[in-house]
């Protein structure tokens, strides 16, 4: 679960003030709302890139406000990916773990299981340079979901792709929440990512947030 409660945030002249909303646990949430609205900022607050004047952040039921982001248990995909150039997408998928100081069989497992699931398997000794759009967003997602992180934060991950490619990043991410259930807040500005994907919808408008669509 998600829950963010009197959420207030300010950077320079904008600010965000009682913010509050959830989203329960396992369910595919989206965010959308105009240009400059704050959709970025309140995902950045729930990663922990953005520090909050004041309210909580939960993440199931444990306050994390002022939780170092590696702490949080949160996986992040930003729009643009930010995958490193020379490191190749199997050194991507393992960086989280390596991190975490994971075994090698647990590591070599995990990329394994990971490319299979993104159907990247035969990528693994590339690096970005020779990846298409579609590829390299499979790439950051799997190094989002590599530590099996509670939540998983998606910034506008499909808006730089043709239209194709994004029907297919659509069915990929039904597919990969559906096998690994993970609680989703995915930002857009695309009322179709939304319609295929969420479980709830939620817009800013006027400084708050409000749910504009259930989980039957």
């Amino acid at each position: 679960m998600i829950s963010m409660e009197k959420l207030c945030v300010k950077t320079g002249a904008f600010c965000l003030d009682n913010i509050s909303f959830s989203i329960p646990t396992g369910a595919y949430a989206v965010l959308m709302g105009r240009t400059g609205s704050g959709k970025t900022t309140i995902l950045e607050c729930l990663i922990g890139l953005r520090k909050v004047s004041s309210g909580k952040i939960l993440i199931n039921d444990a306050d994390v406000t002022m939780l170092n982001p590696a702490l949080r248990g949160v996986g992040y995909v930003p729009q643009d990916g930010a995958l490193f150039s020379q490191m190749s997408v199997r050194d991507h998928l393992a960086f989280a773990l390596l991190i975490r100081r994971a075994s090698k069989k647990i590591i070599k497992d995990r990329v394994d299981e990971l490319a299979s699931l993104l159907g990247i398997t035969h990528l693994l000794d590339r690096t970005p340079p020779g990846l298409s759009g579609g590829e390299a967003q499979r790439v950051a997602l799997g190094r989002a979901l590599s530590f099996r992180p509670k939540v998983l934060c998606l910034d506008e991950p499909l808006s730089a792709l043709d239209r194709e490619t994004r029907e297919q990043m659509c069915e990929l991410l039904h597919h990969m929440r559906q096998q690994t259930k993970v609680t989703t807040l995915h930002v857009t500005h695309n009322p179709e990512e939304a319609e295929t994907l969420a479980d709830c919808v939620y817009r800013i408008e006027g400084g708050q947030v409000l749910e504009v669509k259930q989980i039957q």
